[in-house]
């Protein structure tokens, strides 16, 4: 391949992962709960299995949500897809919910345990309306999922003149608990 044509080719999509509260503690926080793949193993794995997709992961945390709208909307205009889990804020942030359906970059809200089977409040989030899937309760292999979509997707949309989505590719990425209205549908 001549420097001409390597330049001319289109950089690969890059996938923007953000973690939020707390997710920086993974590994020591609630094992039980979280299991005890830290975050940077987490990131890590993201960016090597990215590499393999033939995409570009790039990764974010913050414990403060100021920071996490602003890297959603630093997104806007470059990023192929965005991987969120928003810890704590998946449940209360309005403000982030915006952000995500602002920038019109197609979002998958990441749980790493089953939200459904949790308490309560943590059966409503506000940023699924505005994500084209969810996946809770998978523990790491979650975010790996969410990566290979999101790299699906991108690749669907590089193969379309002009960009634009493809109306024959459907991808839904909602667990069985998510798309139910039972309570308790998803440890049947």
């Amino acid at each position: 391949m001549t420097e001409v044509q390597r330049a001319q080719m289109p950089a690969a999509p890059v996938i923007v992962v953000i973690h939020g509260p707390n997710l920086n503690l993974l590994g020591t926080r609630e094992p039980h709960i979280y299991g005890s793949t830290t975050l940077r193993e987490i990131d890590e794995d993201l960016v090597s299995h990215g590499a393999e997709l033939g995409v570009t992961v790039q990764t974010f945390q913050s414990n403060h949500e100021g920071l996490l709208i602003d890297r959603v909307q630093q997104a806007h205009g470059h990023a192929a897809g965005l991987i969120v889990n928003a810890g704590g804020l998946t449940h209360t942030s309005v403000s982030l919910r915006d952000a995500i359906a602002a920038i019109k970059v197609p979002t998958v809200e990441v749980h790493l345990s089953n939200l459904y089977a949790r308490e309560e409040f943590r059966h409503h989030s506000f940023l699924a309306p505005v994500c084209v899937g969810q996946i809770a309760g998978l523990g790491p292999i979650g975010y790996r999922l969410a990566l290979d979509a999101l790299a699906r997707l991108a690749q669907d949309r590089r193969q379309v003149p002009g960009g634009k989505p493809n109306p024959s590719i459907s991808i839904a990425i909602k667990s069985r608990a998510a798309t139910s209205s039972k309570k308790g549908a998803a440890r049947k």
